[in-house]
């Protein structure tokens, strides 16, 4: 079980979010929701133990899932706004070093999104839609129980979108736990919804660099 306890994120002098607080069982989904610059990519970032939080805890079955970052990162599969190919590689040739930590084929995985006829294909000569799906079908050939995906249906037509949907129903129904940041609806049925950015502005106007100090001497971060 994944638990945020209160997490803030500050960036310079800028307060992102505050007080972030959920909790995501096995086969549970979240979805990340507000505005452009609201945090969804910075908590993303942060539940996948890229960034500290500058206050609060994320709590993996109630230990500290920040304590050992190697651990945490088996863990977690993030998906960026970026799709991170090598474009002179093939497109199984892509998923090969993620096929062979894992142990699963690749094969299996170009057909979970529709791209099993394009395995020899370089990915320069993709669509910016296949390109996510590669991308997709990377994450869905890792071991990793947490998924985090920002903005995973970039670039997706509607058959591409339902792929989606059964990658995510597959990996829940085996306890997995989905985290997906979105400004559109995804298939991810039962999943909660976080809106960041509600109160952000009216706390802003509260908070000052004196708040931001404390916040970070709280976690033990640098002051400046």
């Amino acid at each position: 079980m994944l638990r945020a306890e209160g997490l803030t994120a500050i960036r310079g002098e800028r307060l992102v979010f505050q007080d972030v607080s959920f909790t995501l069982p096995p086969g549970g989904g979240l979805i990340l929701s507000g505005r452009n610059g609201a945090g969804k990519s910075t908590l993303l970032r942060l539940l996948a133990g890229l960034v500290p939080p500058d206050a609060g805890r994320l709590l993996w079955d109630g230990v500290d899932a920040l304590a050992d970052r190697t651990e945490h990162g088996a863990r977690v599969a993030l998906l960026g706004h970026q799709d991170a190919l090598k474009p002179g590689l093939t497109a199984a040739e892509n998923l090969s070093f993620a096929a062979r930590l894992s142990g699963r084929p690749v094969r299996a995985a170009l057909a979970g999104p529709d791209l099993e006829e394009l395995p020899d294909l370089p990915a320069r000569m993709l669509s910016a839609g296949q390109k996510r799906r590669l991308a997709l079908a990377r994450v869905s050939l890792s071991a990793a129980v947490l998924w985090l995906l920002d903005e995973p249906t970039l670039g997706l037509d509607d058959p591409a979108v339902e792929c989606l949907g059964r990658l995510l129903a597959q990996h829940r129904d085996a306890g997995g736990m989905v985290v997906a940041a979105t400004h559109v609806s995804l298939p991810l049925p039962g999943a909660e919804t976080l809106r960041l950015g509600l109160d952000v502005l009216a706390r802003k106007r509260e908070f000052t660099t004196e708040d931001t100090e404390n916040a970070r001497s709280m976690h033990g971060g640098p002051s400046d």
